[in-house]
């Protein structure tokens, strides 16, 4: 027994997002565009909206959501009720996007409806539909039921998360995408990678997940390295599959480790959600492969996620794969945990934050506070 969300609608392809204002005009004439930190680059979309008759407000994403911008523009923005939210942008303003979608109808505070630091009520009313169209190939929030929202206060990032959070249409045309900075199209791919290894191996996955991953997987390890070392087409395109196909996963079947650890660190840093990844991946599969017992289910799907591995980045099979792999995201310009900012003195702190995460309920293994050190150290 299961159950599966995700959008209405799914238009994915080069050209696509040409029919966002035409899709945004069957909701209604108001429309509130989130964008991220540079105007310019939604001006295409500004134009669209305007030759369909629509009338726009736009909210600027400067940075990765935080509790203390989202209030700020819910405040800026009382009395405002669009027909339709369209985000365009990476994770972080689509996230932007959804939990204005979703508080703006409500009438509590931002922090009545959070995980973990907040009273986690469901939202009173339904959402204000949406429109997501993702700029990387990484997040897939573009699918996805929750908006990763830090709080400051508490060093955290946390959810707000409800099913009816799903945007109603996703368009992901890799024209948005292709051209991106390499240290972008490096954290975004190895993000995209990990949201479909984590669900594959969680203790939530489902038949239709397993599907989604296990076609996704070989794909995007096979095509991150033409797209980040030449910026490939043929691997945007790709990728842009695999990170929708991870959205799809996530919001179905859970994480695990490596998202459990990255909420408590991307809180405290601010690094690049898709950099932590990247740098906690070897490291979590390294501890599954300490703990998995061999005829087990998750035994036999790690075994094979790491065949996937050594084929695409060991090439000779020899089980060398995740050094590979993380030798060549460091060659690419990865960094290391302490890189990205968080001291060895830290790590305690954030073992014990990670291991009472929503995302760690997915791990395919209980961890104790030592294990999860040597993933924080192995990760380093």
């Amino acid at each position: 027994m299961f159950s599966f969300f995700s959008p209405q609608a799914i238009h994915f392809g080069r050209g696509q997002s040409l029919q966002t204002a035409a899709f945004a005009k069957a909701f209604g004439e108001n429309v509130l565009l989130v964008h991220g930190s540079t105007a310019a680059r939604a001006e295409w979309l500004v134009k669209l909206c305007h030759e369909a008759g629509l009338t726009l407000r736009t909210v600027s994403c400067q940075q990765e959501p935080s509790l203390p911008d989202i209030e700020l523009s819910l405040a800026q923005l009382a009395g405002f009720r669009p027909d339709v939210v369209i985000a365009l942008g990476g994770g972080s303003v689509i996230d932007f996007g959804k939990a204005l979608a979703g508080l703006l109808p409500c009438a509590g505070q931002p922090l009545d409806y959070l995980e973990i630091v907040g009273a986690g009520r469901p939202l009173d009313h339904p959402p204000i539909p949406m429109i997501a169209l993702p700029t990387t190939a990484g997040t897939g929030a573009e699918v996805t039921k929750n908006a990763v929202i830090s709080v400051p206060e508490h060093a955290i990032k946390v959810s707000l998360r409800d099913p009816r959070m799903v945007p109603d249409i996703a368009i992901v045309d890799a024209n948005l995408m292709q051209g991106a900075p390499k240290r972008v199209a490096l954290a975004a791919g190895l993000d995209a990678v990990t949201q479909v290894i984590e669900p594959y191996l969680s203790v939530k996955s489902n038949p239709m997940t397993d599907a989604i991953c296990y076609a996704a997987i070989p794909i995007g390890l096979k095509v991150i390295r033409d797209l980040v070392e030449n910026d490939a087409s043929d691997a945007w395109d790709s990728m842009a599959w695999v990170s929708t196909c991870g959205g799809l996963a996530l919001a179905n079947s859970g994480l695990g480790a490596v998202h459990g650890f990255a909420g408590v660190i991307g809180g405290k840093t601010h690094a690049p959600h898709g950099e932590i990844c990247g740098a906690l991946l070897p490291a979590v599969l390294e501890s599954h492969q300490r703990k998995a017992q061999e005829g087990t289910k998750v035994h036999d799907r790690l075994q094979w996620v790491l065949h996937q591995i050594d084929t695409y980045f060991a090439h000779t099979g020899n089980g060398n794969g995740l050094f590979a792999l993380k030798l060549w995201s460091k060659e690419m310009g990865l960094r290391g945990l302490k890189e990205l900012g968080l001291s060895s003195a830290e790590y305690t702190q954030v073992a014990k934050a990670a291991s009472k995460s929503s995302s760690m309920k997915g791990n395919p293994f209980d961890l104790s506070h030592e294990e999860l050190l040597r993933v924080l150290h192995s990760a380093d």
